[in-house]
């Protein structure tokens, strides 16, 4: 062979055959269904995080979870989403590019001290989201539950309304202009946010609930349909609460004798009622509130039901 040919040719390793890149490209794909399939039986509760992460750590074979990303395997969890992956791996020095079979000891140790004990606090506290249309007493109902049981932690929404008589900032609302709700949508701080009867916004932050939910407390929301969905979407083990009116007569009755909206307004939020009330089936529990005593402990209640 010549000189010129010898320095023209390619190592064997640079150009492999053809049903070798074909097999490599089958293996790659059937390695993402894998690591998808743990990720989906964490998500659905068949697996928990700390047995996939002890699955990557043993000797056994489980290509699946060595290979698994610990941020995938995070946002996996219910209520953890990327920022707060991000926060969590941040506080444990873990790479976000790490997978599970790559992590050291002491990783693995506070890793898995921290799967341990978020299972043991999620499993004793619990989510409830209490909604329903306007008018029929979600405030009312809430301030009773601040007032009579202070071991719920209520979470207190953002919204870019004027406070109504009485209404006290960081109490029964964050009151914010839009800048600063635009900024929260930006910086990723809500859980669910909304327009609501075409005017203001509203929306629930979300570090104070993901703290309350760590430390094992109980934590309700009092948001509008559309938010409730959204929570629906991001914590699956939120319970969804509708609160009904006694009769259509009744709401109309409290919105127009509260005498806080124009004509106008309790018009356009009585048409919006009429929407939320057809949805009340997508909700786990629904609740009537003909009494504010009876349906505040109704709703207390499901923090105890099975």
């Amino acid at each position: 062979m010549t000189e010129g040919a010898d320095r023209g040719a390619l190592p064997a390793h640079r150009n492999p055959p053809e049903v070798d890149r074909v097999a490599a490209a089958q293996a790659a794909v059937a390695a993402r269904r894998a690591r998808a399939a743990v990720k989906a039986a964490v998500v659905s509760g068949e697996r928990s995080a700390l047995d996939v992460a002890r699955a990557a750590w043993s000797d056994e074979d489980a290509p699946a979870e060595k290979s698994l990303r610990v941020r995938d395997l995070l946002t996996s969890l219910p209520g953890i989403g990327p920022a707060r992956a991000d926060s969590v791996m941040a506080s444990l020095r873990i790479a976000p590019s790490k997978r599970l079979g790559g992590l050291g000891v002491r990783q693995r140790s506070v890793l898995a001290d921290w799967l341990a004990a978020r299972g043991r606090k999620r499993g004793a506290s619990k989510l409830v989201v209490l909604a329903g249309p306007t008018a029929v007493g979600k405030g009312t109902v809430s301030a009773y539950i601040r007032e009579h049981f202070p071991d719920v932690n209520l979470s207190v929404s953002a919204t870019t309304r004027k406070p109504r008589p009485g209404e006290v900032d960081g109490v029964h609302y964050y009151f914010v202009d839009d800048a600063e709700f635009d900024r929260m949508i930006r910086d990723r701080e809500l859980l669910e946010w909304a327009t609501v009867h075409n005017s203001y916004r509203y929306g629930t932050p979300r570090p104070p609930i993901d703290r309350a939910l760590d430390a094992g407390d109980r934590v309700m929301l009092e948001i509008d349909l559309q938010g409730a969905r959204q929570v629906k979407d991001a914590m699956p083990e939120a319970v969804l609460v509708f609160l009904l009116p006694p009769s259509w007569e009744e709401l109309v009755r409290r919105l127009i004798g509260r005498g806080t909206e124009s004509p106008e307004e309790q018009a356009r939020r009585l048409e919006t009622a009429k929407v939320e009330l057809a949805a009340q089936d997508e909700f786990d529990v629904k609740i009537v509130n003909s009494d504010v005593s009876t349906a505040a402990h109704e709703v207390v209640d499901l923090f105890t039901a099975p």
